[in-house]
């Protein structure tokens, strides 16, 4: 059997780089094509999502919290300290709730925030269960 030449076993500039864009993985292409199936259907996730997001913003401006201006399903609420915004995450999780603490470098200097996160898989009774458990841990730490 004829061994291949060196130069018939280097790949071409353009096939090297355009490889990572033809090859995508089929559960990947799967989901994708199931997302876009499932907001084509119907809104009712999407506005689910927004309910829940403009609920759960309001409820934590009553109890006085600070939060980043916005409608989208990220809700940060703004602590500024970063050691406060720990011992904030930490008090919530002893609530049974899990939040994120983030300070930089993820975030700027004197710009730590708690993290949270809309679904429209969380009910009405859920959201008043966490503003509650933040309303408990903001009263613990004195804010």
């Amino acid at each position: 059997a004829e061994s291949p030449s060196r130069s018939s076993q280097i790949l071409s500039p353009e096939i090297t780089f355009a490889r990572p864009l033809v090859t995508v993985a089929p559960p990947v292409v799967a989901g994708a094509i199931k997302a876009l199936e499932l907001v084509s259907q119907s809104t009712e996730l999407r506005d689910k999502l927004a309910a829940n997001t403009a609920f759960f913003r309001e409820g934590l401006q009553k109890l006085g919290f600070k939060l980043l201006e916005g409608e989208h399903p990220i809700v940060p609420i703004m602590l500024d300290d970063a050691a406060l915004a720990s011992q904030f995450a930490a008090a919530m999780l002893e609530q049974g709730i899990y939040v994120v603490a983030f300070s930089f470098p993820v975030v700027p200097k004197g710009s730590a925030r708690i993290r949270t996160q809309m679904s429209a898989a969380l009910s009405q009774d859920d959201l008043e269960l966490a503003l509650q458990a933040f309303a408990r841990v903001k009263n613990k730490l004195s804010l």
